[in-house]
């Protein structure tokens, strides 16, 4: 499988769309999308196989912090890598636009997802009562200090084999 990561285009929204869905009880619009990627402060990207959009993350961009929106991947390419593979590159465009730290919310529920966030270096600094609102489920805050030593560690993350 190879799948590259690219900036999410205005035609992509459609299967991302679809992603969503699959995803999250409380799905974006498709207005939501354009309007992100309408917004110049924020950075969108979609993980492709071939022709199939298989994922996708964004986050906003705030003075030298980038906010993660989002992080999703298509159960049927989901435990691929796929979800590393993204968060790597979100995080390395970040690095190039200058950020120094990375925030994100995760329901206290997603043990798979808070489980990746760590291994970047992610840790929970907080949390938000009764943040979502389909369910009134908490959301941990969790925050990454970008440093040197990070980047390298992430770069290393980025080059392995089972995510080409």
């Amino acid at each position: 499988m190879a799948v590259a990561v690219e900036p999410m285009q205005l035609r992509d929204i459609p299967d991302v769309l679809v992603i969503e869905k699959l995803s999250f009880p409380i799905p974006w619009s498709k207005q939501a999308f354009v309007s992100e990627l309408n917004n110049r402060h924020a950075i969108y990207l979609v993980a492709r196989d071939n022709d199939m959009i298989c994922g996708y993350t964004g986050m906003w961009l705030i003075f030298d912090e980038g906010h993660i929106t989002n992080l999703a991947v298509h159960p049927a390419y989901r435990r691929r890598g796929i979800g590393r593979l993204l968060l790597n590159s979100l995080i390395q465009t970040g690095k190039k636009q200058g950020l120094r730290r990375f925030t994100l919310e995760v329901r206290r529920s997603n043990l798979a997802a808070q489980k990746l966030y760590a291994e970047f270096g992610f840790i929970q600094v907080g949390v938000r009562p009764r943040y979502y609102q389909d369910d009134q489920e908490d959301a941990l805050i969790m925050w990454k200090e970008l440093n040197s030593d990070d980047c390298q560690a992430i770069s290393d993350i980025g080059n392995r084999d089972e995510l080409r």
